[in-house]
């Protein structure tokens, strides 16, 4: 009687190894000897898994499963750690052609399957196609055309070699003795993230602030790695488009990743041009999963929120001055609203601040935290300044006008702005930093100006003005901009 294998059990194989074509196997479902994860913040991590074979004198066949479904097999490094002298490898592959119904019916074209459709009736033949419908031609000749819909059951009389139940590192390896070898394989694979999150908590005089900082690990690379020793990367690495070589800069960490844990959770160090994060305990990370780890806090770190009127057009230079009139008039009515605390240790953060995205809370008269702004930083090492734009000030309103325009001649250029800054708020004064990008031509002279002023940059400058609870201030200003003939 014929041995047959029903596709609608084929999962329940999921769980078996599969034959080799070697004298000499070695079964790559061992358990690890320990995973380090070197993950960087552009969708890549570095992965050294170390396991042990049992490994006969001559040539072996080894299998190492449960690597990442997203590998770059071209950065794949195997090395034997109890004798790199006398372990050559020979030959590597990675093989990926799993078990499906795809798989199997492309196997099986021109050998006899069974096809049992959902009314009870059984189908055997020869295979013809099974791409979306599947053909057979039957022992008396005709043709039989099944559609998808109808299939309950696929039986095959076997399971075929070549293939695999996960995605496989397979190598050809030569051994000068026999018995255990621990050996150790790094590759890159796509599929993992990490990101930095931040709580901030605004106390309610805007002059101080509690942070918290978290990892968000993203693991998509289609294998999970338990108890693995984490280091995480920041900084703006650069790859090529599509991974070649495992980089020296790479190299180099895998070195750094033996280093002992340091006695905080999550341990900060400079690597490079880069900061190295290390949690410092073993951690699982599950295929498809999302994990936080806190990295940073600080507490009554001072702070300072200012606002922003902005209602000029910024400087580019196109090669000639810009003479149309209405150019710069952009009806911005706006006023900004922006939070600054700084990074240094005299703050009490001390801290350098991954990119990420930063959440902002301050707590209302019943205690509750409300959201008060939300926004990204770069990368920010510790003593830097963080400016961060929370949104528009809802009793704050500024309004720009051009009062006069005048061409004095053909290289000569005047005009003047008139910017009014409202306070609608009732018992509060607040002062509003108001930028004017003199964007007409680089160079400018400032003829008369109502407010003191600073000079920001090379074609900006910026005044500083109080405005008193229910009041207005007006600031007005003259430029002249000259340019060759």
């Amino acid at each position: 009687m014929r041995k047959f294998i029903v596709l609608g059990f084929v999962m329940a194989l999921l769980g078996l190894s599969l034959a080799t074509v070697s004298a000499q196997d070695s079964d790559g479902g061992v358990e690890s000897d320990g995973v380090i994860l070197a993950i960087y913040n552009q969708g890549t991590a570095l992965v050294r898994d170390r396991r042990t074979f049992d490994l006969s004198e001559g040539i072996n066949t080894v299998n190492f499963t449960d690597v990442a479904s997203g590998i770059d097999p071209t950065s794949v490094s195997f090395t034997s750690l109890t004798d790199p002298e006398g372990t050559t490898v020979l030959e590597q592959n990675y093989v990926y052609d799993l078990v499906d119904s795809t798989a199997l019916l492309a196997r099986y074209l021109d050998q006899t399957i069974t096809v049992i459709t959902d009314d009870g009736t059984s189908f055997t033949g020869q295979l013809l196609s099974g791409r979306s419908e599947i053909i057979l031609r039957q022992e008396d000749g005709q043709v039989v055309v099944i559609a998808p819909g109808q299939i309950r059951d696929i039986r095959f009389p076997d399971l075929p070699g070549g293939l695999i139940t996960r995605p496989t590192l397979r190598w050809l390896v030569q051994s000068g003795a026999s018995g255990p070898q621990q050996v150790e394989l790094t590759y890159l694979t796509g599929g993992m993230n990490w990101s930095a999150d931040y709580i901030l908590l605004l106390d309610n005089d805007n002059t101080s602030l509690d942070l918290n900082g978290w990892i968000t690990l993203n693991n998509t690379s289609g294998t999970s790695y338990v108890d693995a020793l984490v280091k995480l990367v920041a900084g703006d690495v650069n790859r090529l488009p599509e991974a070649q070589v495992m980089e020296e800069r790479e190299m180099v960490l895998m070195d750094a990743m033996a280093a002992q844990p340091a006695p905080p959770s999550v341990a900060q160090r400079e690597f490079y041009e880069y900061q190295l994060y290390e949690i410092t305990r073993p951690v699982t990370v599950a295929d498809n999963e999302t994990k936080q780890v806190e990295f940073v806090t600080g507490t009554d770190v001072p702070a300072n929120t200012f606002y922003v009127y902005d209602g000029s057009q910024p400087y580019y230079f196109y090669g000639s001055p810009i003479t149309d009139p209405g150019y710069g008039n952009t009806g911005i009515t706006d006023v900004q609203n922006y939070l600054e605390f700084t990074t240094d240790d005299e703050s009490g953060l001390g801290a350098d601040l991954p990119a990420g995205r930063v959440r902002v809370y301050q707590e209302d008269v019943d205690g509750a935290a409300l959201l008060i702004g939300e926004n990204f930083i770069d990368h920010t090492p510790e003593g830097e300044q963080v400016e961060l734009y929370l949104g528009n000030a809802f009793d704050l309103v500024g309004e720009r006008t051009q009062t006069n325009y005048n061409q004095l001649s053909a290289n000569i250029l005047e005009e003047t702005y008139e910017i009014r800054l409202r306070n609608r708020k009732d018992d509060q004064a607040v002062e509003i930093r108001v930028p004017e990008h003199l964007f007409r031509w680089s160079n400018w002279e400032i003829l008369d100006a109502s407010h003191e002023y600073a000079q920001t940059d090379s074609s900006t400058i910026e005044f500083r003005v109080t405005v008193p609870p229910g009041g207005e201030e007006v600031i007005t200003y003259t430029v002249r901009y000259t340019w060759p003939q």
